[in-house]
């Protein structure tokens, strides 16, 4: 099968990608060499990761070294919460690149529908009186003429949202000229979010899924996402494919998502379990193992990352 997704813009998007979410600067430059030896050609990162510079060490480490081109990495960042303002995301964009040592990267995403007033550039989630101080004038669409801008500056190849609703995402395709690319939300086998699913491919919008494992290493801060740890790993069925088809669960459930034309982007910092992420070519699951996997959706309830359980 194919190992990218052609984009409305026309670039093409490796289906799956190394996510670098916590992910500490002192473990992703390894990290993403170990990806792009491994033979990843999609990195995601954002502004808010706080790891920019180890992640474009990275990939600058790997292109010294093998001789390639920048040109055959496809570099995601995001504009964070506190640039959606008016020049804010020009300027937010620029920091990354600079922080990312890159002339532009491939794909720039909206991090979130709503913006945050923060005292500098540096204060990524502002706090007053114990709660987030949400700009509750957030325009989505002036946001939006400003990633247009991007594109045509030639700063950003491709530009998309991330976690945006439905109705979100209609409002900003209404009025686009260059419509949203990508939306990257939160999916997996226990959420798979059929009507956003539906939306998109009807508005030829790909979906990159975060947390396509269901984010198991968040075991140690639960508090960052307001929501449930969901145990897909351990999953009967899940396990039952992995040993009919003689792979990891993990691998079962990242190409569960790439079989249906979904980008996936697991998280990792381990060499090992880096490449086993990407082992998913060699193996198609039946139709089947694909409807017993479909049968796991939980709907809402399935849902982990509860950005409305956050202070504010």
């Amino acid at each position: 099968m194919e190992k990218t997704v052609t984009l409305s813009c026309g670039g093409h998007m490796p289906l799956v990608g190394l996510g670098c979410w916590q992910s500490s600067p002192d473990q992703v430059t390894q990290a993403v060499e170990a990806a792009l030896d491994a033979g990843y050609r999609h990195i995601d990162t954002a502004y808010i990761y706080l790891n920019e510079e180890a992640v474009g060490a990275g990939i600058r480490n790997w292109l010294e070294k093998t001789g390639k081109s920048r040109g055959e990495i496809f570099v995601v960042t995001k504009l964070p919460m506190n640039g959606m303002h008016e020049g804010g995301v020009e300027r937010f964009l620029k920091k990354s690149l600079e922080k990312l040592q890159l002339g532009y990267v491939d794909l720039y995403l909206v991090h979130g529908p709503v913006g945050v007033i923060g005292k500098d550039d540096n204060d990524i989630f502002p706090m007053v009186d114990g709660k987030l101080n949400v700009d509750f004038g957030t325009d989505h669409i002036a946001v939006w003429k400003e990633m247009e801008k991007m594109k045509t500056l030639g700063l950003a190849r491709s530009i998309g949202v991330s976690n945006f609703s439905v109705k979100q995402l209609r409002k900003i395709c209404a009025v686009a000229k260059v419509p949203p690319s990508v939306q990257q939300v939160e999916l997996h086998a226990y959420f798979q979010q059929p009507d956003m699913q539906e939306f998109c491919k009807s508005h030829n919008i790909a979906i990159t899924a975060y947390a396509p494992l269901g984010s198991p290493g968040r075991k140690g801060v639960p508090t960052l996402s307001g929501g449930h740890i969901p145990e897909l790993l351990e999953d009967p069925v899940v396990r039952l494919v992995a040993e009919r088809q003689g792979v990891t669960a993990a691998q079962v459930l990242l190409r569960f998502l790439v079989q249906q034309g979904l980008i996936a982007i697991p998280k990792s910092v381990t060499p090992s379990r880096i490449a086993a992420n990407f082992d998913v070519w060699n193996f198609s699951l039946t139709d089947t193992e694909m409807a017993a996997l479909r049968s796991l959706d939980k709907g809402p309830s399935g849902r982990s990352f509860v950005f409305a359980n956050r202070p504010g």
